[in-house]
């Protein structure tokens, strides 16, 4: 039976607000243009053609949300009425030899990618790997222990900086610093950890807000260690058993890639071994939080993500799962960091702003909170589709922002959910455990 019927009310006041709104956004980021002529500040109106979208989208939504309770109704009955089928796949987890033959395949196929593709192409899926690292250290705060980070992007300058200065006053190479990276991030994450073991929620985000701007604000003004504002340069590329993929080696006592294999020089060789490396540290990553997830702290981190008073009831300390949270996390991010220098050669704090968080919180949230597959996913979009959209560069954030409300409003779960164990009784036994109950005899009183 349907229980859903279409509402003919209007709401003409929440119409009125959101156009409002949308009208008053709209013109000041698309209708006015604002530029400095003699040291006078000038007002342009932009072009018809941007009046009439803002004109358009202010119909659309004055439409949709005067008549939104009516088409919430109607696409419910339709929904009612024809229910989408449930397709039954085949798990794989039945079927381990499969599974890791499946696995074998995908990995051997990525390795293999590069070498048919352009020299752009890899290099931005290198730049989308970065992300997908950043996006599964920051789940583990985030999607499995249910602690909201708005500072993420401090550890991730932490472990790049830890490697260019590393790098310029010891002269220590990427692979030492890869590991001294990433633990100078864990040991801030640790440190954090302590002042917000008693906060939670909007207080706990704007601590760690906090600590993110405070990372970048000292990155800014120490200019006699950090260079400020004119960041670090010459950083030097990762090397291959100290093979430099470079016409010419630059420290003495290496030997050049194409020289040592005797073939002719190319710089696709350095952006093809950033990427196969990028790739097994997030296989690494992957494989390392699967590691912890069948652990006990796994489970501690999801107990305290669902409730932290029945947690501590279970004889669980939330200080040491918040501390473990925010530790191995911030480790991630330090491992990327210290990759991200190495392959722009060039970092300042500009590089680690706020917007960068957003970012990548968006990537986990995009994904499914605590899906490790639907984090990938939502980073290769993230980091993919604004290539493919260069000519909507200043609609970006705009773009951005419409897509994950339209996320929230549709699919609030995230891309690709987190599917986790349950347990369904048969009919059969469910009556037979009815029976039982039943026939059992009630304690007297006393």
């Amino acid at each position: 039976m349907n229980n859903y019927k279409p509402s003919i009310g209007l709401r003409w006041f929440p119409a009125f607000m959101a156009t409002g709104a949308l009208l008053l956004l709209a013109v000041l980021m698309l209708g006015v243009q604002l530029s400095t002529e003699n040291t006078e500040l000038v007002v342009h109106f932009a072009a018809s053609e941007r009046w009439n979208l803002i004109l358009a989208g202010a119909v659309l939504v004055f439409t949709v949300q005067l008549f939104r309770d009516s088409i919430t109704a109607v696409w419910q009955g339709v929904k009612q009425k024809n229910p989408v089928p449930e397709i039954g796949l085949p798990s794989l987890d039945d079927n381990k030899p499969l599974k890791r033959l499946l696995i074998s395949f995908a990995i051997a196929g990525l390795m293999i990618w590069p070498f048919f593709v352009s020299r752009g192409a890899v290099d931005l899926a290198t730049l989308a790997l970065i992300y997908v690292m950043l996006g599964l250290g920051l789940n583990v705060v985030v999607g499995l222990a249910g602690l909201l980070d708005l500072g993420y992007v401090g550890f991730y300058a932490v472990g790049a900086y830890s490697y260019a200065l590393l790098n310029q006053y010891f002269g220590l190479d990427f692979w030492s610093c890869l590991l001294i990276g990433g633990a100078m991030a864990a040991l801030f994450g640790f440190v954090l950890g302590f002042p917000v073991l008693r906060l939670r929620g909007d207080y706990l985000a704007i601590v760690t807000l906090g600590f993110g701007e405070i990372i970048r604000i000292l990155l800014n003004n120490w200019t006699a260690i950090t260079g400020g504002p004119n960041g670090i340069s010459q950083i030097p590329k990762p090397t291959l058993f100290g093979l430099e993929f470079t016409r010419r080696a630059k420290v003495e006592g290496n030997v050049p890639f194409h020289e040592f294999f005797g073939i002719d020089y190319s710089s696709g060789y350095k952006v093809i071994y950033l990427y196969i490396l990028a790739l097994l540290l997030v296989l690494v990553t992957i494989y390392i939080i699967n590691r912890l997830l069948r652990m006990p702290i796994g489970r501690a981190w999801e107990a305290l993500r669902e409730d932290d008073i029945a947690c501590r009831s279970l004889g669980l300390n939330p200080t040491a799962i918040k501390l473990s949270a925010f530790t191995i996390g911030a480790a991630f991010a330090g491992f990327a960091g210290t990759f991200f220098a190495a392959r722009q050669g060039f970092i300042s704090p500009e590089s680690f702003t706020f917007i960068e968080s957003a970012i990548i919180l968006a990537i986990v949230v995009l994904g499914g909170m605590g899906s490790q597959m639907g984090v990938v996913l939502a980073a290769i979009i993230m980091t993919v589709l604004p290539e493919f959209a260069r000519e909507f560069q200043e609609y970006r954030m705009l773009m951005f922002g419409l897509t994950m409300v339209l996320m929230m409003m549709w699919r609030p779960e995230g891309l690709m959910p987190v599917k986790r164990p349950h347990l369904k009784l048969g009919e059969r036994q469910a009556d037979q455990d009815d029976a039982t109950i039943k026939s059992q005899p009630v304690a007297e009183s006393v």
